[in-house]
């Protein structure tokens, strides 16, 4: 069984991003591993396995426009049925 369910991907578009801050907001905020923010102060790509994908989407939201989002159940996966 996984710890974390959810593979939460997604790109933020906006200005003055700061891939810094966004990662020490989801290290305090939020209950997960594997987090990847990388970008510029344009567009940041997130990567984070939580179990409250909702909640880096709301948060992610209030940054900029978020789109290309992926939410995959890793659990499903491991049993080798659709994500």
């Amino acid at each position: 069984m996984l710890e974390f369910k959810y593979d939460t991907q997604l790109l933020i578009e906006g200005k003055n991003l700061d891939e810094d801050v966004i990662s020490e907001y989801f290290t305090e905020n939020f209950k997960g591993d594997c987090l990847l923010a990388v970008g510029d102060d344009e567009l940041i790509k997130i990567h984070f396995h939580t179990n409250e994908p909702w909640k880096v989407l709301e948060y992610c939201a209030s940054l900029g426009e978020i789109h290309d989002i992926v939410v995959e159940d890793m659990d499903r996966q491991a049993r080798g049925l659709q994500g």
